[in-house]
């Protein structure tokens, strides 16, 4: 009984670790996501307020 109780807290040890490492891949993947928004409006937004100081 305690050797099966062991494998089923060995299972769930194992889980605990794998959702971790998924976890640390989807926040990553948005930090990357977020970096990439942030860069191209800012690009944008710079632009739009050079022709806007232009033309004032």
């Amino acid at each position: 009984m305690t050797k099966s109780i062991a494998k089923v807290q060995t299972l769930l040890n194992r889980e605990r670790g794998a959702t971790a490492v998924e976890y640390g891949l989807m926040v990553a993947l948005i930090a990357v996501v977020i970096i990439a928004a942030v860069t191209l409006l800012g690009n944008n937004l710079s632009t739009t307020f050079n022709n806007v100081a232009s033309q004032v």
